[in-house]
């Protein structure tokens, strides 16, 4: 199955589950979800495949055992393609809000923040990330990422790099609203063409970040 956009209903869909977050609407709108924003999800990321490798559709069910929010369902879908949570990964998420993409370290244990805090420290590759930040935040991109609110422990209050060093985890990201293209085959191109320009901002998280040796 070729991706040809998502389908007529996917926002529709989302924008009822937002309203009414039961198993009673997700069982009388299954078929919608699965047919205009699942499989969809599902023939992007076999599309993108040969280029980015093989991605995964993130389970529509929320982990609500340590939440105090207890609503069931997500109310966005995403796709990820990743060698290893943490290690740097390219993102594509559709909801309300519209198409969604990112890359980077969305998550990191405490293994991948030592080593991105020592990279980061370095002159070589602390100023390579900070330039390639630099480069995406100037083509439109956002920075995003979980914050220390003060510097992290050992490290220089006049660090030239302090903000980079107080990220417990960074990606970026951009959004388009929901507009034709989201069900169009264009939607592939906006995906391929975000994709690889967060390649290199991946590939230094590969390379200074890696796979955790922990088990989340």
């Amino acid at each position: 199955m070729n991706f040809t956009g998502f389908g007529e209903y996917a926002i529709d869909f989302f924008d009822g589950l937002e309203q009414d977050n039961s198993k009673a609407y997700w069982d009388d709108n299954k078929e919608t979800y699965q047919r205009d924003v699942r499989a969809p999800m599902e023939a992007l990321l076999h599309d993108l495949e040969k280029e980015f490798g093989p991605g995964k559709v993130f389970r529509p069910y929320r982990d609500v055992r340590f939440s105090k929010d207890k609503t069931p369902y997500k109310t966005h879908c995403g796709g990820v393609v990743e060698l290893g949570r943490g290690g740097g990964a390219y993102y594509v998420q559709v909801s309300p809000e519209g198409l969604l993409v990112g890359g980077g370290s969305f998550a990191m244990a405490s293994d991948q923040l030592a080593r991105y805090r020592t990279a980061v420290d370095t002159e070589v590759h602390g100023e390579a990330l900070r330039k390639i930040v630099a480069k995406l935040v100037k083509g439109g991109w956002t920075l995003a990422g979980d914050q220390l609110k003060s510097r992290p422990r050992g490290f220089d209050p006049d660090h030239p790099r302090m903000d980079l060093l107080k990220h417990r985890s960074i990606y970026v990201r951009r959004v388009w609203p929901p507009d034709d293209a989201l069900h169009e085959r264009d939607c592939l191109d906006r995906v391929r063409k975000s994709w690889r320009q967060v390649r290199e901002f991946n590939d230094w998280c590969a390379d200074h970040v890696g796979v955790s040796e922990a088990k989340w």
